[in-house]
């Protein structure tokens, strides 16, 4: 997975995206979400969850910036939409979620892009109508 584009025109459609999605994460991968509100970053997620045997309701950890799901590996997913200055994460230890053996997702992760792994899946959501997403997702490493 260099780079993809795609377009999915429901809800249904972006969750099925994050499912196929979750079939080709490792124990280890970030997953960095980014994309206006109302662009379907969780519903993707959502998907990526079920994919990952995630059984528990999964929504956006509004006020707690993490929520941890036991799935078949472990999943944490941080919304940092209300994070008002990336040295916040360092109060919660993210280092040991952005690099441990689970999958870490992150909703409005430009707003701690110098702290994400440089080894990570970038997706980048935007709208195209009231139904239809654009959906890129861009596989980033690091220069050796």
């Amino acid at each position: 997975m260099n780079r993809e584009k795609l377009i999915t025109s429901s809800q249904q459609q972006t969750q099925k995206l994050g499912h196929k999605l979750a079939r080709r994460l490792r124990p280890g991968d970030l997953v960095a979400l980014s994309g206006p509100l109302g662009s379907g970053k969780t519903t993707l997620i959502k998907g990526i969850c079920k994919g990952l045997g995630v059984k528990h309701l999964v929504r956006s950890p509004y006020f707690v910036i993490m929520t941890q799901y036991p799935g078949k590996l472990k999943v944490y997913h941080f919304d940092l939409f209300r994070l008002e200055d990336p040295d916040e994460l360092s109060s919660i230890g993210y280092e040991e979620y952005f690099y441990a053996d689970g999958i870490c997702l992150v909703e409005w992760a430009e707003k701690a892009e110098k702290l994400l792994p440089r080894d990570r899946i970038d997706v980048f959501l935007t709208i195209v109508s009231e139904s239809e997403r654009e959906i890129t997702i861009k596989q980033v490493k690091s220069q050796k």
